[in-house]
């Protein structure tokens, strides 16, 4: 098996050109160079470069071992890149939980920065709302949450309010009746089914006036909604991506209704660098 260090002199003989060229660039010395990309050749029994000109070229079997080469070099170098942050104590795997009511554009782009600078870690996405996210980062299952804005939380977990809001409003598929009415009320709204979520963990924490289909999913709560099962409560951003046109908004006094969100993570199983990193981009 090559070294790295044959395996790199190969390499950079090969794009920079010359034996002397890919010397410089490494700081070694020419014959050291050549010397490696020979003892290659002979393990690998194979011609890599076409000596017959005044610079070497690649021969057509020094093409493809190029591109093998190039991918184990690449490979190596995230497999120590990897090994240096584990040493250091970052997570093996990060697990965010996070609530369809708004679509972050600080989230977003914080990922983009998370894949470049952690490019090997696992990170596992939840989607969850309510006391269901609240349950994941107290068992440990998610390292953090990002969950419409509470009045209280439990005292083993941390909240931060994030720099971004979102719009809840009452949506109906537009054959419903409620769209026939001039105006609408709470008292028209209770005369027809609420579609409302529901969390897993606390189904009946609050109990609803007349008919009621519930849900742990706004995406199911919008399905319902335009199947014409009832009226919900929907985040806007929700609607105006996925609804396809086919729900109304109500104009009913109080909503639509500003949500916030707040970061969550837990004092007990607190997250580590990786995720310690990304909840800093999104407090920024």
């Amino acid at each position: 098996m090559a070294s790295q260090e044959v395996l790199l002199a190969f390499v950079e003989a090969a794009t920079q050109g010359s034996f002397s060229a890919a010397a410089r660039k490494l700081g070694r010395s020419q014959s050291t160079v050549s010397a490696a990309v020979a003892s290659l050749e002979i393990d690998l029994d194979l011609i890599l470069f076409d000596r017959s000109s005044r610079k070497p070229t690649l021969t057509p079997a020094g093409h493809v071992m190029l591109q093998r080469a190039e991918a184990i070099l690449a490979a190596t170098s995230r497999l120590e890149m990897t090994a240096r942050q584990l040493a250091q104590g970052v997570e093996p795997k990060l697990t965010v939980a996070i609530s369809d009511t708004y679509q972050s554009a600080r989230f977003e782009a914080a990922l983009v920065g998370f894949e470049q600078r952690y490019p090997d870690l696992e990170l596992e996405c939840l989607i969850a709302e309510c006391d269901d996210l609240i349950e994941l980062v107290q068992r440990g299952r998610a390292h953090l949450a990002f969950a419409e804005k509470q009045g209280s939380y439990p005292a083993d977990l941390v909240a931060a309010t994030v720099a971004e809001r979102t719009d809840i409003a009452l949506f109906v598929s537009r054959e419903h009746p409620l769209t026939r009415l001039e105006q609408v009320d709470q008292a028209s709204l209770e005369q027809h089914r609420e579609l409302r979520l529901a969390t897993i963990v606390n189904p009946y924490d609050s109990r609803a006036k007349g008919r009621v289909w519930s849900a742990p999913s706004y995406l199911m709560l919008m399905e319902m909604a335009e199947m014409g099962f009832g009226w919900a409560p929907l985040p806007r951003w929700l609607v105006a991506r996925f609804g396809n046109g086919s729900l109304v908004e109500l104009t009913v006094r109080g909503w639509p209704r500003p949500v916030y969100v707040d970061a969550l993570w837990s004092r007990i199983h607190p997250p580590g660098p990786a995720g310690s990193w990304l909840l800093s981009k999104m407090l920024e």
